[in-house]
This record gives structure tokens, C-alpha cells and sequence, in this order.
């Protein structure tokens, strides 16, 4: 056991003297420490908790390291700091390590340590662990139930999470404001509105703290599609509103489209770089270069520039409002770029048009031998950027290199985005060998797979084949108009027109109807 700790590289001769990376508040708490000139193990008990609260995991670690090594008592208060620091120290190895050092000492049993344990391997995607641990304990107190909650809707089994709280009403479980804030999450991810003012109603019943649960009964509002609801939440406090809860209105009206509430709302309210993140999707959304402009002045007069992720949303307002130079300027003015800011950069050339620009960028994040590497998402701009500009031979070795050189699996999204290059570069033959292959790996056939094989026999006039992926099209999703408008299309180019007017027959049975098409363009006020 000694001996996993001592392959961590933190030697038990430094553990007591780390504090880089502790903000200013907590450097006089490490040093009140270092003058303590005998330490036992309540003191150290504290050092532990300190250095978790301040996210300083690794100095958690290492102070850990040392009081193993000393061969301390440890008890349940060593370990609870401990296991919230391994959850976010890979590998999962160093967890269960310590697991393991728990029920060789016996101070596994303890509810507070088991709650510990299932947060830990839920946020290591351990599940199955996380909820064993769950039944090991024979109190359950309401922090226990929270965490299952948690540990569901981190894994998005909403339906489970639902479950839990359901158990926990037959259980007769008092629940707490965290209980019902979870629950709330639950039923936006099923969209279940009855449900969820249900538990709106539980809120005002049980007289519970509707400042602390505003913010997620906003989210659920917002998420379901009321948006009205969540406005009459937020207009209930009558101005006693504090910007978190400022924060989730601006981001539901702007995922249910009501830009002008959003923008009001904003207008209202000190600038933060939550606020201004989602008033810049609402820009990027309408292609309102103006108020884009606005905000991204406004971010530099509070220093929110110097903050990536800010960077990112401005650099992704620019192109999505037709500046790609003020995109490339931007970007290359990012201090820390992350897989973000490239693939945003990456993404914005593909879709102007522009693949080898997207393909040199790629290629030089690729060269700068820095931490960032490529993700799937990354990928699937790269992809798209050689569909556009049909460069097929560039694709397929981006397609290639996920596997062979960075050790990604294809998901549907890539499969689907180089059968469509493809089928558009005439090589039909290729495109179902791609997707024998696919096949043969398990990857998902997707809806959107699906689309592009019959796209692409659209383009070769590949009828038998085509007609096939056609009809597995329908079975996935047969209430989406937009499929019906593609294989109409696919059965009209094979001269197909009996196919044709008996899809057009389902669409009216079925009261679809074509989206219609909209463009958004900003018209100067006239005085």
C-alpha cells in the first residue's frame, strides 16, 4: 500500500511545505501550520480540509502522503478531505487505493466516509461503485439521499434520480433545499412540466427557501419551454434578485429565443462573464454584429477579456456574424488557449468556406507541442470544414488519424460527416464499405447517419440501396418533417413519383410541415 502512495510524485519530505497555487486567504492558514512545531492529528485533520475547500488537491494529496508515511491513527476526518481530492486526481486507481486503506483500518463505516466514497466514484464515472457504497450504509441521513440525487444526474439518468426521490418519500426523508433543487433538475432533463410544478408547489407548501431554489426553478421553467413561468419567479422577488438568479433568466430567454428580455435584463445588472457569455449567444443567434460589438467592449473595460472562456464566446460571435478576421485576430490574441478556442477558430473557417485555412490551424495545433490536443469535437470541425470545401484525400486521413494517432473512436457525428464528403465526392462503394466498418467497430448507427447514406445515394442514384437507409430513416424517427422532405427529394431524383405523393400523404395524416426557411438580418433604426 506504502508503496502506491510513494510512485505519486510527491515525496513525503516536501508534503508540509506546499502551497503554490493557494489563493492569498489561505497561504495564512498554511503558515500558521508550518509554526506549529509539534502537529497532531486534529491540526493536521484541518490542514487536509483546508487545502480540499481551496481545490488545492495536489498539496491534499501530499499532506496525505506524509501522515500515512508517519504511520498516524487516521480516522473518518483524514479521509473525507482526502476522497473529495481523489475525485479529482486521476487515475480512479488512487481512489480505490485509498478505499482500500479505509477497511484495513476500519474507518469505512462511518455515513459521513461512505458519502464521501459514492461522490468519489460518481465523479469518476464508477456508478455501479457509487451506489454499493449507497447500500452499505445503515443510517441514511438526507446528505446520504443527496448524493445518490447527485451521483444520477451527474450520469443523466434523470428517470433514476426521480426514483431516489420517490424513495425518499417512502422512506420518510425530510427533504432538504439541495433535495428539491435536484429533483427540479431531474424533471427539465425529462421535460416533464406537471411533475416539476408539482415540485414547485412542494416548494411553497413546505415554506422552503425559494431565494436558494429560484435559480433552479427558473432553469426548469426554462427548460421545458415556459419561459413565462420563469419570468413570474423572477418578477416574485420584486427586485430582491442577486445575479446568479440574474444569470439563469438571461440564459433561459435566450435558449427559448426571447432576445429583447434578454438583453433588458442585462442592461439592468453590473456586467459578470456569465451574463455577457449568454448575451453573446443571443448575438450569435440573430447575427447582431452591433450589440456584439457592445459587449465585447464592455468586456474589456471590466478585464473579462483576459478570461479564455470569454474569448471563446467573442471569438464565436465574430464568425457566426460573417467577421473571420476579427475571429483570427481574437483568437490569436488568446493568452491560454484551450481545445476550445481551436476548435471555435477551426469551426469558424470550415463554415465560411474555407477548409485549407482550417486544415493549416489544425495542423499547427497539432505542431506547437503544447498540452491541448484534439478532441472529438475538434475532429468533427475539421471533418465538416473538408465536406464544404470537398476535400476528400484531407479528410479521409483526419478521419484516419483519430484512431491511429490520438486514439479517439469515431463516433456516428464523424462517421456521418465523411460518408456525407463522400457521397458528394461520387464515391459511393467507399461510402458503404465506411459504413460496413462502422458496423463491425459497434459505433451507433445514428439518425443522422442514416440521412447522409441516403443523401449520398441521392447524389449517385444508388435506388436499391437508398431505399433501404430510407426506410431506416422513418423507423428512427418517423415524426420529423425534414426526413420526409430529403427522401422525397431521393425518390423524385430516381423518378420515383408514386413514393413521392404517398410521403407527401403520410406528411398531411401526420400534420407535418416543412420548416420554412429564415434568414435574420439587422436593419439600422431610421429617424
Amino acid at each position: 500500500m506504502l508503496r502506491f502512495f510513494r510512485m505519486i510524485n510527491f515525496p513525503a519530505k516536501t508534503c508540509i511545505s506546499i502551497a503554490d497555487g493557494l489563493p492569498k486567504r489561505y497561504v495564512y492558514t498554511h503558515q500558521m501550520f508550518d509554526e506549529i512545531s509539534h502537529r497532531d492529528l486534529s491540526s493536521l485533520n484541518s490542514q487536509l480540509l483546508s487545502y480540499t475547500r481551496s481545490r488545492n488537491f495536489p498539496a491534499t494529496w501530499a499532506l496525505f502522503c506524509y501522515m500515512h508515511s508517519t504511520c498516524l491513527n487516521l480516522t473518518a476526518y483524514t479521509f473525507t478531505p482526502v476522497l473529495g481530492a481523489c475525485s479529482a486526481l486521476p487515475p480512479p486507481e488512487r481512489g480505490k487505493q485509498v478505499h482500500a486503506l479505509m477497511i484495513k483500518g476500519g474507518t469505512d463505516s462511518e455515513p459521513v466516509v461512505k458519502t464521501a466514497l459514492m461522490d468519489m466514484y460518481s465523479k469518476y464515472g464508477l456508478l455501479g461503485e457509487s451506489v454499493e457504497a449507497f447500500k452499505e450504509i445503515e443510517f441514511k441521513d438526507v446528505v446520504t439521499w443527496n448524493t445518490l440525487l447527485s451521483s444520477f444526474l451527474r450520469h443523466g439518468l434523470a428517470k433514476e434520480a426521480f426514483g431516489v426521490f420517490q424513495a425518499m418519500i417512502r422512506e420518510r426523508v425530510e427533504f432538504s433545499e439541495f433535495t428539491l433543487s435536484s429533483v427540479l433538475k431531474a424533471c427539465a432533463l425529462l421535460k416533464a412540466f406537471r411533475l416539476g410544478k408539482q415540485v414547485h408547489g412542494l416548494v411553497v407548501v413546505l415554506g422552503r427557501d425559494l431565494v436558494f431554489l429560484s435559480t433552479a426553478l427558473i432553469d426548469f421553467y426554462s427548460a421545458v419551454g415556459c419561459i413565462s413561468e420563469a419570468m413570474n419567479v423572477f418578477n416574485g422577488f420584486n427586485g430582491r434578485v442577486d445575479p446568479v438568479m440574474k444569470n439563469s433568466l438571461i440564459s433561459g430567454c435566450v435558449q427559448n429565443k426571447k432576445y429583447k428580455e434578454a438583453f433588458s435584463i442585462m442592461s439592468s445588472m453590473r456586467p459578470n462573464v456569465v451574463a455577457l457569455t449568454s448575451a453573446l449567444a443571443a448575438c450569435s443567434e440573430n447575427s447582431n454584429l452591433w450589440i456584439g460589438k457592445q459587449i465585447h467592449c464592455v468586456a474589456l473595460r471590466f478585464g473579462f477579456i483576459y478570461e479564455t472562456q470569454m474569448c471563446n464566446v467573442i471569438l464565436d460571435m465574430y464568425a457566426k456574424c460573417g467577421k473571420l478576421l476579427n475571429a483570427r485576430s481574437l483568437f490569436d490574441g488568446v493568452f491560454q488557449k484551450d481545445v476550445v478556442s481551436w476548435t471555435s477558430m477551426i469551426s469558424a473557417y470550415g463554415s465560411h468556406g474555407h477548409g485549407l485555412g482550417a486544415l493549416e490551424l489544425f495542423k499547427k495545433m497539432g505542431e506547437e507541442g503544447s498540452v491541448v490536443l484534439p478532441n472529438s469535437v475538434t475532429f468533427l470541425a475539421v471533418l465538416s470544414a473538408c465536406a464544404h470545401s470537398g476535400l476528400v484525400e484531407e479528410g479521409r486521413a483526419c478521419f484516419n488519424s483519430m484512431r491511429e494517432k490520438y486514439g479517439l473512436d469515431p463516433g456516428p457525428e464523424h462517421y456521418a460527416c465523411f460518408i456525407d464528403t463522400l457521397g458528394r465526392a461520387g464515391q459511393i462503394e467507399e461510402v458503404w464499405c465506411l459504413f460496413n466498418d462502422m458496423v463491425k467497430n459497434g459505433t451507433k448507427t445514428t439518425a443522422a447517419v442514416w440521412a447522409a447514406l441516403v443523401n449520398a445515394c441521392n447524389l449517385n442514384l444508388d435506388v436499391k440501396r437508398g431505399g433501404f437507409a430510407a426506410k431506416q430513416l422513418l423507423e428512427l424517427e418517423p415524426d420529423k418533417p425534414g426526413n420526409y422532405v430529403l427522401l422525397s427529394n431521393f425518390y423524385a431524383a430516381v423518378g420515383k413519383w408514386d413514393s413521392v405523393d404517398n410521403l407527401r400523404s403520410i406528411m398531411r395524416k401526420k400534420g407535418l410541415a416543412k420548416e420554412i426557411g429564415s434568414s435574420w438580418v439587422t436593419v439600422a433604426k431610421l429617424t
